[in-house]
């Protein structure tokens, strides 16, 4: 089977190769022999009812320097595609929203993974909350009384936009910190939404685990364990990945909730787990099959075409 295969993503000239998971999937596909694409999401357009972008011919090389090189830009009808990977990288805003529109439009006729109305109704951070028993004691609001009882309630709290990603705009704060209410205003400067508020999870500091999916099944996990001076563990802030196996607690994590994911059409998905609780479903861009592979673990990329290729047939 060939398949023809457009990335829209952020331009691959961006990507830092070590880690980045579009590149390996990319990497994967083209070893398999399908052809690939290439095109950012400023290039997605709908007319008559049809979605057209104007696509560059993709080939990739794992050589740092000289990871890639394109083709000419061609506007071509989507609907020509087998597979699309919706793989730019967050803020989940209007304009992200916007892409998932349009290409609902050609899903399922063209593949597009992950499923681009689910994507739009799982926000990550919202998501989770529909399995509360399996996270943290969480708040989502604006209302900074709320904050601050919930934060007598639980003493030391994270809180983070609930639309942002990569870990930026995330602060820990102890229970006597006299920060709060500068902080609270300075959120509801910066962001329109609402912000979450989280129970401080003291495990952070042995890790916090990144476990990816494939289809609903547990294939892999990496262990991200944050810098001496920074709560944060993700590893382009100075978070350091290392090797780990899956407890039995996050075995029933997985199971719990890889149901939903196998409904919702999500292919690759990647989980944030702390201790025992798991604190946010990633489905936009979920990274961190290479540092899987790195350690010695399975080849996600290989399980998640084997997948696409079997949906495709």
């Amino acid at each position: 089977m060939s398949l023809s295969i457009a990335l829209q993503m952020d331009h691959i000239s961006t990507v830092s190769i070590g880690g980045d998971t579009s590149f390996a999937l990319a990497l994967e596909a083209q070893l398999r022999g399908h052809r690939l694409f290439h095109y950012t999401p400023d290039r997605l357009s709908m007319a008559g009812g049809r979605v057209f972008a104007r696509i560059e011919e993709l080939q990739v090389r794992d050589e740092k320097g000289n990871h890639f090189t394109l083709g000419e830009a061609v506007r071509t009808d989507l609907s020509e595609m087998d597979v699309i990977l919706l793989r730019q990288d967050p803020p989940f805003d209007m304009n992200y929203i916007t892409t998932t529109h349009i290409l609902e439009r050609i899903h399922p006729k063209t593949l597009v993974v992950n499923d681009p109305a689910w994507v739009r109704n799982s926000p990550e951070k919202i998501f989770v909350t529909e399995f509360p028993d399996l996270m943290p004691e969480t708040l989502i609001t604006k209302d900074p009384r709320e904050v601050d009882d919930f934060r007598k309630m639980h003493g030391d709290i994270i809180v983070k936009p609930l639309y942002g990603n990569g870990g930026a705009g995330i602060f820990h704060l102890h229970e006597a910190d006299r920060n709060l209410a500068s902080l609270l205003e300075m959120f509801a400067q910066m962001f329109r939404e609402p912000f979450i508020v989280q129970r401080y999870l003291k495990e952070v500091r042995a890790g916090d685990k990144r476990i990816i999916l494939v289809d609903g099944e547990a294939v892999g996990a990496i262990n991200r364990v944050p810098a001496e001076h920074d709560s944060r563990s993700n590893m382009h802030v100075g978070g350091r990945a290392e090797k780990t196996e899956l407890t039995k607690r996050e075995r029933e994590i997985c199971a719990r909730i890889g149901p939903s994911l196998k409904e919702r059409g999500f292919i690759l998905v990647g989980i944030d787990v702390i201790g025992d609780y798991m604190t946010e479903i990633n489905v936009t861009s979920p990274t961190g099959i290479r540092e899987v592979k790195r350690f010695g673990g399975a080849d996600i990329a290989a399980l998640f075409w084997d997948v696409v290729e079997d949906k495709r047939r």
